[in-house]
């Protein structure tokens, strides 16, 4: 997973990081100063002259003159939500280069760096053409710094916390961030900040309490309070599915094929229960875990369970119904007693959308009128009405500092368990992900954490295992959060 603006040939969505906040992280890579030649270069230059256009229908006119048939042929309105997407994420780019890497990358595509203007951050455009040199596929994504320039010069902790709060600064005065930052070392906050709006009906402004809605992040929670029942010897990694659930949630042959480690680290091969059948649903329908069976008894397995990788919002919330089953209490219920109250995390759970809960924040996506003025829509009648196992719960940059200092200490389950978790597991051909976590190896050393995104909400948390750095961003705006969260780490690599 990845923190993208992506056009994809099968699908033009704003897709939103779950994982990994910087693409290509973990690789060798080698930047070029030139432009690339030939049809790519043409490809290149065409796109970057578009993009700083700010101009939807020169930007159609770019697609009909250069992508291919099938990527061109998706509704205009798709193509335009994504350009005004990476116009409102950069305000314009400018060119850098071409990156390889070593080794070379499997998936397709060249890899092109460019410098947003709005706040500096470095990004790549990954451009796949196909064999008549036409567009097929294009992402918009984090990337890290060019190899081509001198090292930046290092920073002392107070120079590096006065860098993050300018650059936040410039990113809400700019209205392109609305949320928290939280930045610890050794358990110690060093800076935090709010920034925005919590309602834009109200112009209640956010507070370092304000609750945001997590999205994916709610699986580090389930995978910790698996993790607890296997300590405790109340279940089994290699327990199997059909163990928990019957024939109401799933084929007895489909859940005997999988086990509780599939599920953690998304190699089950479900898929996800946001089925056309849960958004043409109303949201009050889905609130206990049993509520959900409609949308998951009919799923079927897209490979053999441990042989490949899969994403799996099913799989996950699946633990949240292997949970209940074994300790006879709420997925809820359980979570709060064992892992929240232990943290001291105050301010986090599944609330329900159609109760006033104090000091919550409202997700919030950009649109445009007619005249192509930007105007805002909320997401209250998108999401989940109420969380679960997969995601959709709300927490603070404070609570998700407490868990970490929480987890890194040992109060929630043991140093040997925390390594099952943040172990990756690459056999099946997944990026780093461990069991509820992604994993990272880069140059400041193992990252381990979660991020979550949805229409109106982007959240992220990274844990810097061997610098003892803590990164806890959360915005109530769609891709709020990542770029936030990628350009801290690239300060606090800095630090002395």
């Amino acid at each position: 997973m990845f923190s993208p603006v992506t056009l994809r040939r099968v699908a033009c969505v704003l897709a939103l990081a779950c994982v990994v906040s910087v693409f290509g992280q973990g690789r060798d890579y080698r930047d070029h100063a030139v432009k690339p030649e030939g049809r790519l270069g043409e490809v290149v230059r065409a796109l970057i002259t578009v993009v700083n256009a700010n101009d939807p229908a020169a930007f159609l006119a770019f697609l009909d003159e250069h992508a291919a048939s099938g990527f061109r042929g998706l509704p205009d309105e798709q193509h335009v939500a994504v350009y005004r997407s990476i116009w409102g994420e950069s305000r314009g780019v400018d060119y850098h280069g071409y990156r390889t890497y070593d080794p070379p990358r499997t998936e397709p595509g060249d890899v092109v760096i460019v410098k947003d203007r709005l706040a500096g951050s470095w990004r790549a455009f990954v451009i796949v053409l196909d064999s008549e040199g036409r567009i097929d596929g294009l992402q918009y994504v984090p990337a890290r710094r060019p190899t081509d320039l001198p090292p930046p010069a290092p920073l002392p902790v107070r120079g590096a916390m006065a860098e993050i709060d300018a650059y936040v600064g410039r990113l809400a005065a700019a209205d392109a961030f609305s949320g928290t930052v939280l930045v610890a070392r050794n358990g110690t906050v060093l800076y935090e900040r709010a920034l925005g709006e919590a309602s834009k009906r109200f112009h209640v402004p956010n507070d370092l309490d304000t609750k945001f809605n997590l999205g994916s992040m709610n699986k580090m929670f389930t995978a910790v309070a698996i993790a607890q029942l296997v300590e405790s010897g109340q279940l089994s990694f290699d327990d199997t599915l059909d163990q928990y659930v019957d024939e109401t949630w799933l084929a007895p042959e489909v859940s005997a094929a999988i086990r509780i480690r599939h599920l953690l680290n998304h190699t089950s091969g479900l898929g996800s229960y946001f089925t056309p059948k849960f958004f043409e649903s109303s949201r009050a329908s889905y609130r206990a875990l049993d509520d959900y069976k409609p949308l998951i008894v009919g799923s079927t397995l897209a490979f053999e369970p441990g042989t490949d990788w899969r994403y799996s919002n099913t799989g996950m919330f699946l633990l949240g119904v292997v949970i209940e089953r074994v300790t006879g209490s709420s997925y809820f219920d359980h979570v709060r007693q064992y892992i929240h109250e232990p943290a001291g995390m105050t301010n986090t759970d599944c609330y329900e959308m159609d109760r006033p809960v104090e000091n919550l924040a409202i997700g919030y996506i950009p649109e445009y009128d007619a005249d192509g003025r930007q105007v805002w829509k909320n997401n209250l009648y998108m999401h989940v009405i109420k969380g679960g196992p997969a995601g959709g719960g709300f927490s603070t940059v404070r609570d998700l500092h407490r868990f970490d200092v929480a987890l890194r200490s040992g109060r929630l389950v043991s140093a040997a368990m925390l390594e099952e978790l943040w172990t990756p597991r690459l056999e099946a051909h997944s990026p780093d992900y461990g069991y509820g976590f992604g994993v990272e190896t880069g140059p400041q050393g193992r990252v381990v954490g979660h991020g979550g995104g949805f229409p109106g909400l982007n959240g992220q948390l990274d844990m810097f295992l061997d610098t003892g750095w803590t990164v806890a961003v959360l915005s109530n705006y769609d891709r709020g959060a990542q770029p936030v969260a990628g350009k801290i780490r690239e300060i606090i690599g800095r630090v002395e």
